[in-house]
């Protein structure tokens, strides 16, 4: 853009050249007019100065008329010698028959009595007409003007021709003078041209140097550089010119800040969307991603750059960039892979001008995975409950009818079917209150009495509540034993005393639940960095692999069947996980199918001495 100009490629040898050859088209023009008109001027001169006088001529025709040819001859040598012009080369006197009777060459006396042969002079005797022409000597190389005039008898009325009057001067004089003069005016010319062409190179820097600044500034412009000015001259055209691109820095340096300022705010605003932009030209190639999109498709914007639209999202299969254009619809893209869940929802609209010229497409990519998994869980939750719900409520509904229907008047049937009746509202009041419990801890509103416990003692004491239903039942079902690891040392623990033990019996319930008679339960506490880890193993039949991912969901069974008629809910475990996340802690399970399952309990802990206890107890 900037490359070097040749000089013979500039236009300030372009202004001087065409001034020059305009001034040599003139002169050349002035000159060979004026050459012209001086040859012209200088050729009617000299035939006027060559002229003889009309005496002469009167004398010729008397002297032809002449009887004596002799005496004529000698008269007529005499009136040519008599003839005193230097211009005039040769004067030849011919007569009506064509014979040279007289002529002023000295040298050349021998043509006398000769008939003449030359053309032009028979014409004139002939048509009595006068003729004179220029011609050129290729013997000498000299030019002469011949000039053939008929002689008249003047002493006749009938002016016959007696004669012819031929004379021959020459040119060169003439030419010589126009030559010299035509020199005089080329070196002047030639003056003149080189002054010109001086004054042209002048002129045209002056006209040349202001567009060369403005070419500059311009060039500057176009790299960004809006610091320099162009000087301006004057008030003319140039001037008015280099202001108006001084005006066109200000406004173009105040466009493009306006215009990076707006790229900065849009390129802040889209790195910091929470979804996903791209914009594509006309034919649906990107042109424009942000990092949320990338990072939602899992590319770059190297790798997308240019490429359609269609590929980047995978839907080639499905749309066309027309149907894009005509039909923005939402659209739900599923990338979903393995254990990888991502669904996106595509919202398009279109890059329009005033005109209604489409220039593209902007398609916002929304993430609803943790939207659309929330809506499955709701609705597997609906379906759960109403599962659950109905089940007892179709067996209350049954033995309600059978009551109805006269069982309620047999003492043996009516006590077990309302022992039924009972057992199942219980179990749905049981199932409503936990529910109430998880909604509170999902929104937040669930209270904790948080108070410093002994863990070994609290922890202890539950389980020495579950061996005590054991003794003072006469007829278990099922026989265990409950094997205790505690560490020594006393763990003080910040939690929800009435939580925490709900926690503890849901996982002593499933333990006794789900191991065989006379089974070991093996309960531990111990104390890790900055952590209290409890667990409760069993020696059942364990939890299949697959089934251990799903273990804390709402509702979720392991061995439905057996689970329904043990009176469970299903949401033991959850509720648990629920407790220990708002204590601030984890709850996870380990378990070998066949061999037994261990549910494990991690409770943020810090250390204390206990002589810090007693010296607070005693300054109180």
């Amino acid at each position: 853009m900037n490359s070097k100009i040749k000089f013979f490629q500039s236009i300030h040898f372009k202004i001087a050249l065409v001034f020059a050859l305009m001034l040599l088209i003139t002169l050349e023009v002035v000159g060979a007019v004026f050459v012209r008109q001086l040859e012209h001027q200088n050729l009617n001169t000299f035939k006027q100065q060559i002229e003889l006088p009309s005496y002469v001529d009167n004398s010729l025709s008397t002297q032809l008329t002449r009887s004596s040819t002799k005496k004529a001859n000698k008269e007529i040598r005499q009136i040519l010698s008599d003839v005193n012009n230097a211009n005039i080369t040769e004067i030849r006197v011919i007569d009506n028959k064509g014979v040279v009777r007289g002529s002023s060459d000295a040298n050349d006396q021998s043509i006398v009595g000769q008939k003449t042969t030359d053309e032009n002079v028979k014409n004139a005797i002939y048509n009595n007409r006068s003729y004179s022409e220029n011609t050129y000597d290729n013997g000498n190389h000299n030019r002469y003007y011949i000039s053939v005039v008929p002689l008249l008898n003047s002493s006749s009325s009938n002016n016959n021709v007696v004669g012819v009057l031929y004379m021959r001067a020459s040119l060169e004089g003439v030419y010589a003078n126009i030559n010299n003069i035509t020199l005089i005016y080329l070196s002047a010319a030639l003056i003149a041209i080189i002054l010109g062409l001086l004054m042209a190179i002048v002129i045209s820097r002056a006209i040349t140097r202001p567009i060369d600044e403005m070419k500059k500034q311009t060039i500057r412009i176009a790299r960004g550089d809006f610091t320099g000015q162009v000087h301006v001259y004057g008030n003319d055209e140039l001037g008015q010119l280099a202001g108006a691109v001084n005006n066109l820095s200000v406004r173009v340096e105040e466009a493009q800040d306006s215009t990076e300022a707006e790229r900065r705010r849009l390129d802040g605003v889209l790195t910091h969307m929470s979804d996903g932009v791209l914009a594509t030209d006309r034919r649906g190639n990107v042109t424009i991603i942000n990092e949320t999109a990338a990072d939602l498709l899992s590319t770059t914007e190297e790798d997308v750059q240019n490429k359609s639209i269609l590929d980047v999202l995978d839907i080639r299969k499905d749309y066309t960039i027309r149907e894009l254009l005509d039909n923005q619809d939402e659209i739900i893209l599923d990338f979903s892979h393995g254990d990888h869940e991502l669904i996106l929802h595509a919202y398009f609209s279109l890059i329009q001008r005033e005109s209604g010229f489409i220039s593209g497409l902007v398609c916002v990519l929304h993430d609803i995975t943790e939207q659309q998994k929330v809506d499955r869980d709701r609705k597997q939750f609906v379906s759960n409950v109403s599962h659950e719900l109905r089940t007892p409520l179709t067996s209350v509904r049954s033995y309600v009818e059978a009551l109805s229907d006269g069982a309620w008047q047999d003492p043996e049937v009516a006590p077990s079917f309302l022992k039924v009746v009972q057992d199942e509202t219980e179990r749905m009041i049981r199932m409503i209150n936990d529910l109430l419990s998880l909604s509170r801890m999902d929104s937040g509103t669930a209270k904790l009495n948080l108070e410093y416990v002994n863990l070994n003692e609290l922890f202890n004491y539950i389980l020495n509540r579950f061996d005590m239903i054991l003794k003072n039942d006469d007829h278990p079902a099922k026989k265990y034993t409950i094997d205790r690891l505690f560490t020594k040392k006393d763990l003080w623990v910040e939690i929800d005393t009435d939580k925490f033990t709900q926690v503890v019996d849901n996982l002593m319930n499933n333990a006794v639940k789900y191991s065989p008679d006379g089974s070991v339960i093996t309960a531990r506490l111990l104390e890790t960095h900055n952590h209290v880890i409890m667990s409760v193993s069993d020696q059942g039949l364990g939890i299949p692999r697959a089934d251990l991912p799903h273990i804390f969901d709402r509702f979720y069974r392991v061995d439905k069947a057996r689970s329904r008629k043990q009176g469970g809910t299903g949401l033991g475990l959850a509720i648990s996980k629920e407790v220990i996340g708002l204590l601030g802690g984890q709850i996870w399970v380990d378990s070998v199918e066949g061999k037994g399952s261990t549910f494990y309990i991690s409770l943020p802990y810090v250390p204390y001495e206990g002589d810090e206890w007693e010296d607070d107890s005693e300054n109180s």
